[in-house]
């Protein structure tokens, strides 16, 4: 039975495979950035591709369908479309379908997403959840390192599709660039559109709305920060290949907000604004200001955006972990003038519901900070999808800071579920690996989050 299902785990990748060659199209479509009236939806085509349409209709009544054509530029070495639906009725399920130069496509999966519920003040806080994790490496052998390939198991992905949830948030190093991409614009565009048409990530990405932050790796080169000469080349892959509300502010930075029933995701930058990490911590006994890890300008918007906020939970989501005292590798406790900064905030502010969920590590953890006079600080990091897995070691290995039963050395995804009434939802958080077994878990109330 294990083979048969391989097997037609295979012939639909295959077909997909068939079905994108022959079609013009590269890869999706999926919906992002689902509201209760407007969603968009993304692809990539052909450079061959003259005309791309796209029809849409409630599942209940398809007969009363809308037709949007594509307006934009086409004809380019890479062509990545957004469509805007606008006018939906909330709390619907539609189905969409693609015709590139008059032609329908058929795919292997549904191609349909559902609005969001005018629940305030009308009903209940609904349950709901969300999938997440990072670093996915899709290995290309002629652009690769010799050796072992770096990529592994990609059907993670067939599972997470298969895995129910509201919507997924990928935290960085959603695709690696190499050498040969890193230097110019053009290989930006083409590590995004080659990762991108992997034919295991067409139905995950069709399956639920998707948003993303970034890392060092899909970002540019390995520890890049904001020295990076194409930081604003590789801003524009970002805003092209993704469908988040927004890209930071004043053409700068990808950081933005999304809100689900009763959370908020803060999803920030932690490379366009970054200072290298070899500058000093301190100079003459007192934090080096120069040393940035959000900027100040998004550091404001942080503080107003988690001030604005009234969820239960306030996820701030970033590239590399916040609270592990024990990294010696990338983490915001390395950069102390903005990381006392953002403590001393939540501090004085008594801001509620904080939680930090990260990327990055190539094991997955979470790890806790007590705090004097408030309420214990998390950081959940969930990694790898796909690139290797790299073991806790040294001091890390047995980290007194990291929350019994939670170390994962293995590729894994992680489930956010919420449920409860309101004032007292809990967060389940659940790691599974390649094939759905459950390979660590935690909970907490929001109560444990207050003041």
């Amino acid at each position: 039975m294990k083979h048969l299902c391989s097997l037609l785990i295979f012939l639909g990748y295959f077909l997909l495979a068939s079905a994108q060659q022959n079609t013009k199209l590269i890869s999706g479509p999926w919906a992002g950035n689902v509201e209760c009236r407007t969603a968009q939806v993304w692809l990539e085509v052909t450079a061959a591709t003259k005309k791309v349409e796209l029809k849409f209709a409630p599942i209940t009544n398809n007969k009363n369908s809308t037709s949007i054509t594509y307006k934009g530029s086409l004809g380019n070495d890479f062509n990545p479309i957004h469509f805007d639906l606008n006018g939906l009725d909330f709390a619907t399920t539609y189905q969409y379908d693609i015709f590139l130069d008059g032609q329908k496509i058929t795919l292997p999966f549904k191609t349909q997403f559902a609005t969001k519920d005018l629940w305030q003040y009308r009903k209940p806080v609904p349950d709901f959840s969300f999938l997440t994790g990072s670093c996915a490496y899709f290995n290309e052998s002629k652009f690769d390192r010799p050796g072992k390939p770096y990529g592994s198991d990609s059907t993670i992905f067939e599972t997470m599709s298969n895995t129910s949830a509201n919507f997924h948030v990928w935290l960085g190093d959603n695709w690696y660039t190499r050498e040969v991409d890193y230097t110019s614009g053009w290989g930006l565009n083409y590590r995004a559109s080659h990762d991108r048409a992997t034919p295991v990530l067409q139905k995950f990405m069709a399956s639920m709305p998707q948003y993303a932050i970034w890392d060092d790796h899909d970002y540019g080169p390995n520890d890049a920060g904001k020295s990076y000469v194409l930081k604003d080349k590789s801003r524009n892959v970002f805003s092209n290949y993704w469908l988040n509300p927004s890209s930071g502010e004043d053409n700068q930075g990808i950081y933005t907000q999304i809100n689900y029933n009763d959370i908020d995701i803060f999803l920030t930058d932690d490379r366009y604004f970054r200072a290298e990490a070899d500058l000093k911590d301190s100079i003459n006994g007192m934090p080096n200001t120069d040393k940035t890890y959000y900027g100040k300008k998004q550091m404001d918007w942080l503080k107003n955006a988690l001030l604005s906020s009234h969820s239960a939970f306030k996820i701030i989501v970033t590239g590399s972990q916040v609270l592990n005292p024990l990294n010696k590798y990338e983490c915001m406790q390395h950069y102390p003038y903005e990381y006392n900064e953002l403590m001393q905030f939540l501090s004085a502010q008594k801001i509620e519901g904080v939680l930090f969920l990260t990327g990055d590590r190539h094991h997955s953890e979470v790890i806790q900070m007590k705090r004097e006079s408030a309420y214990t600080l998390y950081d959940v990091t969930v990694s790898p999808y796909t690139s290797g897995v790299s073991k806790a070691s040294g001091m890390e290995a047995n980290n007194p800071n990291r929350i019994s039963n939670t170390l994962v050395e293995a590729q894994n995804f992680a489930k956010f579920a919420f449920s409860g009434k309101k004032g007292e939802r809990v967060l389940q958080v659940t790691f599974i690996g390649i094939h759905g077994e459950q390979l660590g878990e935690w909970s907490i109330n929001q109560k444990t989050l207050q003041y």
